[in-house]
């Protein structure tokens, strides 16, 4: 079984900088792709960053271009969202995803989607 845990939010002034972390633990094979989504009150939950282990593109939303920055340790099987400039409309919950596949798959190198339950970021002063 695979978990993920968030960990950093809380709040902050606009303008200040704020990160947050997910660790995954279990029997991960590989972790191919690293997702940051958010969800605030009444809007659809979206991605704001993504961090690709197969060669493949990273994604930074337009939104938070510039001020966020994400980063993967792999060794600990971990991802960092590195958000500087925030403003009071990047407060929501962020939630961290992950495509991994665990040793019971490697043959089959099936990915599976898991997710962590977030953290609460909220921007105010």
């Amino acid at each position: 079984q695979v978990q993920l845990v968030e960990s950093g939010g809380g709040l902050v002034q606009p303008g200040g900088p704020l990160s947050v972390s997910c660790t995954a633990s279990g029997s991960i094979f590989k972790i191919s792709v690293w997702n940051w989504y958010r969800q605030a009150p009444g809007l659809q939950r979206e991605l704001v960053a993504s961090l690709n282990n197969n060669g493949g593109a990273n994604y930074i939303h337009n939104s938070v271009k510039g001020r966020f920055t994400i980063s993967s340790d792999n060794a600990k099987n971990a991802v960092y969202l590195q958000m500087n400039s925030l403003e009071p409309e990047d407060t929501a919950v962020y939630v961290c995803n992950a495509a991994i596949i665990t040793w019971e798959n490697m043959r089959a190198a099936t990915e599976v989607d898991y997710w962590g339950r977030g953290t609460q970021v909220t921007v105010s002063s």
